[in-house]
């Protein structure tokens, strides 16, 4: 059974930071696409951040390019999100979610696996 439980979310005034974990187990990862969402107060879920596992390219959302960092530890099958200059639009549950390809893919309904989220609130 596959299980992705992301962890790390919290309160954090603007301009702060925070680190996103989720750990991924019940199979193997290796040739998956790990991606990011999230989803604020009204808002339809955004893509964030996607990375393939098997290479770690990379993919950002332009709203936060430059400040959040994916990355991966294949040791412990566990993605992080690295949050930087956080601004009161970045509040919202983040959702990790894994995807059978190697190919970064920013439309939520081609993920078949989710985590259950982290509430992230920044603070103005």
């Amino acid at each position: 059974q596959v299980q992705l439980v992301e962890s790390g979310g919290g309160l954090v005034q603007a301009g702060g930071s925070l680190t996103l974990s989720c750990a991924a187990s019940g199979r193997d990862f290796s040739r998956t696409t790990m991606a990011w969402f999230r989803q604020g107060p009204g808002k339809e879920r955004e893509f964030v951040a996607g990375i393939s596992w098997e290479t770690g390219a990379t993919y950002y959302a332009d709203s936060v390019k430059g400040r959040f960092t994916a990355s991966r530890d294949n040791d412990k099958n566990t993605v992080y999100l690295q949050m930087n200059s956080l601004k009161p639009d970045d509040t919202a549950v983040y959702y990790c979610a894994a995807h059978a390809s190697t190919v970064v893919i920013i439309t939520s309904r081609a993920y078949e696996y989710w985590g259950q989220g982290t509430q992230v609130t920044v603070s103005s």
